[in-house]
């Protein structure tokens, strides 16, 4: 049986004297998988992203990804494991503006030592793939909202990462550029790439995902299988 890309194991996170954000939240998401992570806010979905990312730890239990004890790591692992294990894609893109489409895309393998050349070839490569090869050498400022989430998709995916994480990847965007972000998960997911999406947004995890984890008050509430809405 193949080892899961994720597996959270009766994990629990409080913060100073509230309520817990997660109470043994346990969860696995396979290889291929496309997993919506639902709820309202408060619920605990930014705090599982956290968790799977590296960039928290859990009071309780057991964080694994990709094979790697995440909730082990110290601070310069868990910058390892982030540019080796995960690309990440967030609401407000991160785009660096004084820098080209191109070397915004780049960034993560120079971080990982990459030969120039290599990177670029593989940046390049990339931007054709997603449809915005023709903006390799304009700055993100002069892009459309879904062009530059394209952009930040494709920097994510620079370094081969087992698990893509896109954090509420539609909610800057208007409808229309929310539906064509929405669908380039799909196939990104069709081609085989391991998605979670963390969102509120109930149509997204119905357009992109083929199964859908509710969080509710830190507890998951369901986890229900479907077929994406195309």
């Amino acid at each position: 049986m193949t080892m899961p890309v994720i597996e959270l194991r009766d994990v629990s996170r409080a913060y100073d004297e509230g309520p817990p954000a997660l109470q043994r939240v346990s969860l696995t998401v396979q290889a291929g998988e496309a997993v919506a992570i639902l709820g309202p806010s408060g619920s605990g979905k930014s705090t599982l992203l956290n968790l799977v990312a590296g960039l928290d730890r859990p009071d309780a239990g057991t964080v694994t990804v990709d094979g790697v004890r995440v909730d082990g790591l110290g601070e310069a692992g868990a910058a390892r494991y982030r540019r080796s294990k995960i690309g990440m894609v967030f609401q407000f893109f991160n785009l660096l503006d004084d820098l080209t489409v191109a070397d915004n895309v780049v960034l993560p393998a120079q971080l990982a030592g990459t030969a120039r050349g290599e990177a670029h070839r593989r940046a390049s490569e990339l931007l054709e793939i997603l449809g915005i090869g023709r903006h390799a050498g304009a700055y993100p400022g002069r892009l459309s909202g879904g062009e530059r989430q394209r952009v930040a998709v494709a920097r994510a995916l620079m370094n081969r990462p087992p698990l893509l994480l896109a954090d509420e990847p539609t909610g800057a965007l208007d409808t229309a550029a929310g539906e064509d972000v929405s669908r380039l998960l799909s196939d990104l997911n069709a081609d085989g790439q391991t998605i979670v999406v963390v969102t509120h947004d109930i149509g997204l995890a119905r357009a992109c995902t083929r199964r859908t984890v509710q969080l509710v008050d830190g507890r998951i509430a369901a986890d229900l299988a479907s077929e994406p809405v195309r």
